[in-house]
Protein backbone atom coordinates (compact mmCIF):
# COMPACT_ATOMS: atom_id res chain seq x y z
CA UNK A 1 0.00 0.00 0.00
CA UNK A 2 1.33 3.42 -0.93
CA UNK A 3 2.11 6.23 1.49
CA UNK A 4 -1.03 8.00 2.75
CA UNK A 5 -1.87 11.29 1.08
CA UNK A 6 -3.05 14.23 3.20
CA UNK A 7 -6.40 15.65 2.06
CA UNK A 8 -8.85 18.21 3.42
CA UNK A 9 -11.97 16.61 1.91
CA UNK A 10 -12.81 13.17 0.60
CA UNK A 11 -12.97 13.37 -3.18
CA UNK A 12 -13.05 10.10 -5.07
CA UNK A 13 -13.03 10.98 -8.76
CA UNK A 14 -9.25 11.35 -8.99
CA UNK A 15 -8.42 8.21 -7.01
CA UNK A 16 -7.31 5.21 -9.06
CA UNK A 17 -9.92 2.60 -9.88
CA UNK A 18 -9.33 -1.02 -8.96
CA UNK A 19 -7.13 -0.22 -5.97
CA UNK A 20 -7.10 0.85 -2.32
CA UNK A 21 -5.86 4.32 -1.39
CA UNK A 22 -4.88 5.31 2.17
CA UNK A 23 -5.64 8.92 3.10
CA UNK A 24 -5.10 11.21 6.07
CA UNK A 25 -8.07 13.56 6.43
CA UNK A 26 -6.92 16.90 7.89
CA UNK A 27 -9.69 18.16 10.18
CA UNK A 28 -8.30 20.39 12.95
CA UNK A 29 -5.10 21.37 14.74
CA UNK A 30 -4.09 20.49 18.28
CA UNK A 31 -2.86 22.93 20.95
CA UNK A 32 0.64 22.83 19.48
CA UNK A 33 -0.71 23.89 16.09
CA UNK A 34 -0.08 20.45 14.64
CA UNK A 35 -2.65 18.77 12.38
CA UNK A 36 -4.96 16.05 13.66
CA UNK A 37 -5.32 13.48 10.88
CA UNK A 38 -8.19 11.00 10.58
CA UNK A 39 -7.03 7.75 8.88
CA UNK A 40 -9.18 6.68 5.93
CA UNK A 41 -9.10 3.81 3.45
CA UNK A 42 -10.82 4.17 0.08
CA UNK A 43 -11.38 1.27 -2.33
CA UNK A 44 -12.61 2.24 -5.79
CA UNK A 45 -14.06 -0.47 -7.95
CA UNK A 46 -13.64 -0.68 -11.70
CA UNK A 47 -17.40 -0.50 -12.20
CA UNK A 48 -19.96 2.06 -11.12
CA UNK A 49 -21.86 1.68 -7.85
CA UNK A 50 -22.72 3.42 -4.58
CA UNK A 51 -20.35 5.06 -2.12
CA UNK A 52 -20.55 2.80 0.92
CA UNK A 53 -19.25 4.50 4.06
CA UNK A 54 -18.21 2.85 7.32
CA UNK A 55 -17.03 4.57 10.48
CA UNK A 56 -15.33 3.15 13.56
CA UNK A 57 -14.29 4.60 16.93
CA UNK A 58 -16.58 7.63 17.03
CA UNK A 59 -16.13 6.78 20.70
CA UNK A 60 -12.41 6.50 21.17
CA UNK A 61 -12.40 3.29 23.24
CA UNK A 62 -14.85 1.37 21.02
CA UNK A 63 -12.35 -0.67 19.06
CA UNK A 64 -13.97 -3.80 17.59
CA UNK A 65 -14.91 -1.92 14.43
CA UNK A 66 -11.29 -1.19 13.49
CA UNK A 67 -10.22 -4.80 12.76
CA UNK A 68 -13.57 -5.35 11.03
CA UNK A 69 -12.58 -2.61 8.58
CA UNK A 70 -9.04 -3.94 8.22
CA UNK A 71 -10.35 -7.39 7.31
CA UNK A 72 -12.97 -5.94 4.99
CA UNK A 73 -10.28 -4.18 2.97
CA UNK A 74 -8.13 -7.30 2.90
CA UNK A 75 -11.14 -9.05 1.34
CA UNK A 76 -11.94 -6.16 -1.03
CA UNK A 77 -8.43 -6.24 -2.53
CA UNK A 78 -8.99 -9.87 -3.56
CA UNK A 79 -12.48 -9.52 -5.07
CA UNK A 80 -13.99 -7.44 -7.89
CA UNK A 81 -15.71 -4.30 -6.65
CA UNK A 82 -18.33 -1.98 -8.13
CA UNK A 83 -18.65 1.44 -6.56
CA UNK A 84 -16.57 2.80 -3.70
CA UNK A 85 -15.99 1.63 -0.13
CA UNK A 86 -14.78 4.24 2.36
CA UNK A 87 -13.61 3.30 5.85
CA UNK A 88 -13.00 6.00 8.45
CA UNK A 89 -10.84 3.82 10.67
CA UNK A 90 -10.74 6.08 13.74
CA UNK A 91 -13.35 8.83 13.69
CA UNK A 92 -12.42 10.20 17.14
CA UNK A 93 -8.64 10.37 16.96
CA UNK A 94 -8.11 12.47 20.13
CA UNK A 95 -10.31 10.12 22.19
CA UNK A 96 -8.56 7.07 20.73
CA UNK A 97 -5.16 8.45 21.75
CA UNK A 98 -6.43 9.00 25.30
CA UNK A 99 -8.02 5.50 25.53
CA UNK A 100 -11.36 7.04 26.36
CA UNK A 101 -14.84 7.35 24.95
CA UNK A 102 -15.11 11.13 24.76
CA UNK A 103 -13.35 13.73 22.67
CA UNK A 104 -10.36 15.47 24.29
CA UNK A 105 -12.58 18.25 25.70
CA UNK A 106 -14.76 15.70 27.50
CA UNK A 107 -17.63 15.84 25.00
CA UNK A 108 -19.36 12.79 23.54
CA UNK A 109 -19.10 13.30 19.76
CA UNK A 110 -22.18 11.15 19.25
CA UNK A 111 -24.25 13.69 21.17
CA UNK A 112 -23.35 16.80 19.14
CA UNK A 113 -23.53 15.80 15.47
CA UNK A 114 -23.47 17.55 13.01
CA UNK A 115 -21.51 20.00 15.16
CA UNK A 116 -21.03 23.70 14.44
CA UNK A 117 -18.51 25.47 12.19
CA UNK A 118 -17.74 28.10 14.84
CA UNK A 119 -18.28 26.15 18.05
CA UNK A 120 -16.16 24.37 20.63
CA UNK A 121 -13.26 22.03 19.82
CA UNK A 122 -15.52 19.01 19.58
CA UNK A 123 -18.27 20.85 17.67
CA UNK A 124 -15.86 22.05 14.98
CA UNK A 125 -14.34 18.58 14.70
CA UNK A 126 -17.80 17.01 14.34
CA UNK A 127 -18.89 19.60 11.78
CA UNK A 128 -15.84 19.06 9.59
CA UNK A 129 -16.13 15.29 9.83
CA UNK A 130 -19.70 15.50 8.50
CA UNK A 131 -18.96 18.17 5.89
CA UNK A 132 -15.69 16.76 4.56
CA UNK A 133 -16.41 13.04 4.76
CA UNK A 134 -19.82 11.71 5.78
CA UNK A 135 -21.75 13.93 3.36
CA UNK A 136 -20.00 12.12 0.48
CA UNK A 137 -21.59 8.75 1.32
CA UNK A 138 -24.64 7.09 -0.23
CA UNK A 139 -25.14 4.84 2.82
CA UNK A 140 -23.48 4.44 6.19
CA UNK A 141 -22.78 1.78 8.80
CA UNK A 142 -21.48 3.31 12.03
CA UNK A 143 -19.58 0.72 14.10
CA UNK A 144 -19.77 0.98 17.90
CA UNK A 145 -19.44 -1.14 21.06
CA UNK A 146 -20.70 -0.87 24.62
CA UNK A 147 -19.20 1.76 26.90
CA UNK A 148 -16.93 1.25 29.93
CA UNK A 149 -18.35 -1.15 32.50
CA UNK A 150 -20.96 -2.57 30.13
CA UNK A 151 -21.17 -5.30 27.50
CA UNK A 152 -23.35 -5.61 24.40
CA UNK A 153 -24.80 -8.31 22.24
CA UNK A 154 -24.28 -7.98 18.50
CA UNK A 155 -27.17 -5.67 17.66
CA UNK A 156 -28.25 -2.97 15.24
CA UNK A 157 -30.13 0.25 15.93
CA UNK A 158 -32.13 1.32 12.91
CA UNK A 159 -35.18 3.34 11.96
CA UNK A 160 -37.22 0.55 10.39
CA UNK A 161 -39.34 3.21 8.68
CA UNK A 162 -36.40 3.75 6.31
CA UNK A 163 -36.63 0.75 3.93
CA UNK A 164 -33.01 0.96 2.76
CA UNK A 165 -31.64 1.23 6.28
CA UNK A 166 -33.89 -1.64 7.44
CA UNK A 167 -32.64 -3.76 4.54
CA UNK A 168 -29.05 -3.08 5.55
CA UNK A 169 -29.80 -3.95 9.17
CA UNK A 170 -31.32 -7.33 8.32
CA UNK A 171 -28.45 -8.20 6.01
CA UNK A 172 -25.96 -7.58 8.81
CA UNK A 173 -27.60 -10.53 10.59
CA UNK A 174 -27.20 -9.25 14.15
CA UNK A 175 -28.57 -11.16 17.10
CA UNK A 176 -31.02 -8.32 17.79
CA UNK A 177 -32.42 -5.59 15.55
CA UNK A 178 -33.80 -2.60 17.48
CA UNK A 179 -36.18 -0.09 15.95
CA UNK A 180 -34.82 3.24 17.07
CA UNK A 181 -35.57 6.52 15.34
CA UNK A 182 -32.25 8.36 15.18
CA UNK A 183 -32.07 10.92 17.98
CA UNK A 184 -30.59 14.37 17.53
CA UNK A 185 -26.87 14.55 18.04
CA UNK A 186 -25.89 11.11 16.76
CA UNK A 187 -23.85 10.44 13.64
CA UNK A 188 -26.71 8.26 12.37
CA UNK A 189 -29.16 11.14 12.76
CA UNK A 190 -26.83 13.59 11.03
CA UNK A 191 -26.43 11.20 8.10
CA UNK A 192 -30.19 10.63 7.92
CA UNK A 193 -30.78 14.38 7.81
CA UNK A 194 -28.60 14.42 4.69
CA UNK A 195 -30.72 11.68 3.12
CA UNK A 196 -28.12 8.97 3.74
CA UNK A 197 -29.59 5.64 4.94
CA UNK A 198 -27.65 4.77 8.09
CA UNK A 199 -27.53 2.16 10.84
CA UNK A 200 -25.62 1.87 14.10
CA UNK A 201 -23.93 -1.52 14.47
CA UNK A 202 -23.08 -2.37 18.09
CA UNK A 203 -20.25 -4.91 18.15
CA UNK A 204 -19.67 -6.19 21.65
CA UNK A 205 -17.47 -4.66 24.32
CA UNK A 206 -15.15 -1.63 24.68
CA UNK A 207 -11.36 -1.44 24.61
CA UNK A 208 -10.93 -4.98 23.28
CA UNK A 209 -10.89 -7.10 20.13
CA UNK A 210 -13.47 -9.93 20.12
CA UNK A 211 -12.75 -12.36 17.31
CA UNK A 212 -16.23 -13.92 17.04
CA UNK A 213 -17.99 -10.57 16.89
CA UNK A 214 -15.41 -9.23 14.42
CA UNK A 215 -15.82 -12.21 12.11
CA UNK A 216 -19.62 -12.11 12.24
CA UNK A 217 -19.66 -8.37 11.58
CA UNK A 218 -17.38 -8.75 8.58
CA UNK A 219 -19.67 -11.38 7.09
CA UNK A 220 -22.65 -9.08 7.61
CA UNK A 221 -20.99 -6.16 5.83
CA UNK A 222 -20.00 -8.40 2.93
CA UNK A 223 -23.63 -9.53 2.75
CA UNK A 224 -24.76 -5.91 2.49
CA UNK A 225 -22.27 -5.26 -0.31
CA UNK A 226 -23.45 -8.31 -2.21
CA UNK A 227 -27.10 -7.40 -1.90
CA UNK A 228 -26.39 -3.87 -3.19
CA UNK A 229 -24.58 -5.38 -6.20
CA UNK A 230 -21.19 -4.00 -5.18
CA UNK A 231 -19.53 -7.39 -5.62
CA UNK A 232 -20.18 -10.61 -7.45
CA UNK A 233 -18.28 -12.68 -4.89
CA UNK A 234 -20.31 -15.43 -3.19
CA UNK A 235 -22.44 -14.02 -0.39
CA UNK A 236 -22.00 -15.36 3.14
CA UNK A 237 -24.80 -17.65 4.29
CA UNK A 238 -27.70 -16.20 6.23
CA UNK A 239 -28.66 -17.64 9.58
CA UNK A 240 -31.72 -17.16 11.74
CA UNK A 241 -33.34 -13.73 11.45
CA UNK A 242 -32.57 -11.39 14.34
CA UNK A 243 -35.07 -10.70 17.08
CA UNK A 244 -36.87 -7.50 16.09
CA UNK A 245 -37.44 -5.23 19.08
CA UNK A 246 -39.95 -2.42 18.76
CA UNK A 247 -38.40 -0.46 21.64
CA UNK A 248 -35.94 -0.78 24.51
CA UNK A 249 -34.97 0.85 27.79
CA UNK A 250 -32.38 0.67 30.54
CA UNK A 251 -33.11 -0.36 34.11
CA UNK A 252 -31.36 1.75 36.77
CA UNK A 253 -30.63 1.36 40.46
CA UNK A 254 -32.35 3.56 43.04
CA UNK A 255 -29.64 2.95 45.65
CA UNK A 256 -25.88 2.60 45.57
CA UNK A 257 -23.78 -0.46 46.32
CA UNK A 258 -22.36 -3.63 44.78
CA UNK A 259 -24.41 -4.83 41.83
CA UNK A 260 -24.76 -8.36 40.46
CA UNK A 261 -26.68 -8.60 37.16
CA UNK A 262 -27.87 -12.17 36.52
CA UNK A 263 -29.07 -12.70 32.91
CA UNK A 264 -26.63 -13.32 30.08
CA UNK A 265 -26.65 -11.34 26.86
CA UNK A 266 -29.56 -12.21 24.52
CA UNK A 267 -31.29 -14.08 27.36
CA UNK A 268 -35.06 -14.01 27.48
CA UNK A 269 -36.41 -12.63 30.75
CA UNK A 270 -39.99 -12.70 31.97
CA UNK A 271 -41.94 -9.92 33.62
CA UNK A 272 -41.32 -10.05 37.37
CA UNK A 273 -38.12 -12.10 37.08
CA UNK A 274 -35.31 -10.99 39.40
CA UNK A 275 -32.55 -9.71 37.11
CA UNK A 276 -30.16 -8.14 39.61
CA UNK A 277 -29.32 -7.87 43.31
CA UNK A 278 -27.69 -4.95 45.08
CA UNK A 279 -25.65 -5.41 48.26
CA UNK A 280 -24.28 -2.81 50.60
CA UNK A 281 -20.61 -2.71 51.54
CA UNK A 282 -21.28 -5.12 54.45
CA UNK A 283 -22.70 -7.76 52.10
CA UNK A 284 -26.39 -7.36 52.94
CA UNK A 285 -28.87 -7.56 50.06
CA UNK A 286 -30.57 -4.16 50.01
CA UNK A 287 -32.54 -4.43 46.81
CA UNK A 288 -33.67 -6.96 44.20
CA UNK A 289 -34.57 -5.65 40.75
CA UNK A 290 -37.24 -7.29 38.62
CA UNK A 291 -37.90 -7.07 34.91
CA UNK A 292 -40.88 -4.71 34.48
CA UNK A 293 -41.76 -6.40 31.17
CA UNK A 294 -40.83 -9.56 29.32
CA UNK A 295 -38.00 -8.97 26.89
CA UNK A 296 -34.52 -9.83 25.68
CA UNK A 297 -31.23 -8.64 27.18
CA UNK A 298 -29.47 -6.39 24.66
CA UNK A 299 -26.71 -5.23 26.99
CA UNK A 300 -25.85 -5.19 30.68
CA UNK A 301 -23.59 -3.70 33.31
CA UNK A 302 -20.54 -5.72 34.35
CA UNK A 303 -19.16 -3.08 36.70
CA UNK A 304 -20.24 -4.19 40.19
CA UNK A 305 -19.63 -0.77 41.74
CA UNK A 306 -22.42 1.74 41.24
CA UNK A 307 -24.06 4.66 42.93
CA UNK A 308 -27.71 5.61 42.80
CA UNK A 309 -28.80 5.67 39.17
CA UNK A 310 -26.29 3.07 37.95
CA UNK A 311 -27.28 1.12 34.84
CA UNK A 312 -28.44 -2.47 35.31
CA UNK A 313 -29.41 -3.89 31.94
CA UNK A 314 -30.70 -2.84 28.54
CA UNK A 315 -34.01 -4.61 27.90
CA UNK A 316 -35.42 -4.96 24.40
CA UNK A 317 -39.15 -5.49 23.92
CA UNK A 318 -39.79 -7.74 20.90
CA UNK A 319 -42.26 -6.61 18.29
CA UNK A 320 -44.19 -9.85 18.81
CA UNK A 321 -43.93 -10.06 22.59
CA UNK A 322 -46.61 -12.78 22.90
CA UNK A 323 -44.50 -15.44 21.20
CA UNK A 324 -41.25 -17.13 22.13
CA UNK A 325 -38.23 -15.52 20.55
CA UNK A 326 -34.70 -16.77 20.10
CA UNK A 327 -31.85 -14.47 19.05
CA UNK A 328 -29.81 -15.55 16.06
CA UNK A 329 -26.43 -17.10 16.72
CA UNK A 330 -23.22 -15.44 15.68
CA UNK A 331 -22.17 -16.45 12.16
CA UNK A 332 -18.44 -17.05 12.43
Amino acid sequence: MRKPEVVRTLEFADLPKGSVTPLLLDLVEDAAGLPVYVPVLVARGRGDGPVFGLTAAVHGNELNGIPVLHRLFEWVTKNPLRGTVVAILIANVPGFRLHRREFQDGTDLNDIMPGRPNGSESEVYAHRLIERAISRFDMLIDLHTASFGRINSLYVRVDTGDPTAARMARLLQPQIMLHNAASDGTLRAAASELGIPAVTFEIGNPQSFQSDYIRSSLLGIRRVMGDFDMTSAPRPARGRDPVLCQRSFWLYTDLGGLLDVHPTLTAQVREGEVVARLRNVFGDVVREYEAPESGVVIGKSVNPVGGTGARILHLGIPADAHHYYSPGRLLT
